[in-house]
């Protein structure tokens, strides 16, 4: 005997969980219907009504089990797929040497800011950075490369952007900065860098050349950096670890 349930499944479909409860509960309606079943058919009704509740009592507390734990390594994963994001984040936008920003990411904030407001770009180069690596060989090149990284931190702080673009090349960018301001940061960076102990091998003062450019709100990072860039190049041709801005209005250096 099957139940109603059963019959009217499609062809083909998977047979019902409580097919067996469902089938139970049709017969003891049966000779619930029956005018004259007696007490022994009752009982034994009974016994088979009680017999398959419990099972399926049994069937429900471990599906509820199962359920509990897919939720729980659900949550796991979840949480595993949220930290695995947020390194990828992490990683695309962020130096691997040194954990400031990277290139893209400079250029992804610098052009956020200049959507809004007005700010003033530094570029910065280490002097004569290639002869740190001949004499020295790239590990030492690395950790100066790290010692420039930790006075821009802690010269900057949270005053500024700070990244990385080039090899020994870092940006910083000062939103709602005034030039002269900036310049002031600059020199104090300059001599940070200046009187950072490098440790051995580097038996040398390390420098830092800079140039600034000063930015109206609607800048791009192209005309910003283009900008500093020429500024630090004057630098260099005046004799390094100086600052230099950037004069818009002349196409020259002040």
């Amino acid at each position: 005997m099957t139940s109603d349930v059963a019959s009217n499944l499609p062809a083909g479909a998977p047979p019902d969980l409580f097919d067996i409860e469902l089938q139970a509960l049709r017969r003891a309606r049966e000779i619930h219907d029956a005018p004259d079943a007696g007490g022994q058919i009752y009982r034994q009704a009974l016994g088979e009504l009680i017999g398959h509740f419990e099972r399926m009592m049994r069937q429900t507390r471990r599906m509820i089990g199962h359920s509990d734990r897919a939720e729980r390594e659900m949550h796991e994963l979840n949480i595993q797929l949220q930290t695995l994001t947020r390194k990828l984040e992490y990683h695309a936008s962020h130096d691997a040497l040194t954990g400031i920003f990277n290139r893209r990411a400079v250029i992804e904030q610098t052009n956020r800011v200049f959507s809004r407001e007005d700010a003033v770009m530094i570029v910065l180069d280490i002097d004569h950075f290639k002869r740190i690596n001949d004499d020295f060989g790239h590990p030492v090149g690395d950790s100066v490369i790290l010692g420039v990284t930790d006075c821009l931190r802690r010269t900057i702080g949270q005053t500024g952007i700070v990244g990385r673009v080039g090899g020994e090349e870092f940006t910083v960018l000062l939103p709602r900065m005034a030039a002269g301001n900036a310049l002031d940061i600059a020199q104090t960076l300059r001599k940070a860098i200046v009187e950072h102990a490098f440790g051995p091998p580097v038996d040398r003062p390390v420098t830092a050349s800079f140039g600034l450019s000063a930015n109206p709100r609607g800048t791009d990072f192209d005309t910003a950096y283009n900008q500093a860039d020429a500024a630090l190049y004057v630098a260099k041709r005046a004799g390094r670890n100086r600052v230099e801005i950037f004069d818009p209005a002349s196409q020259a250096i002040a």
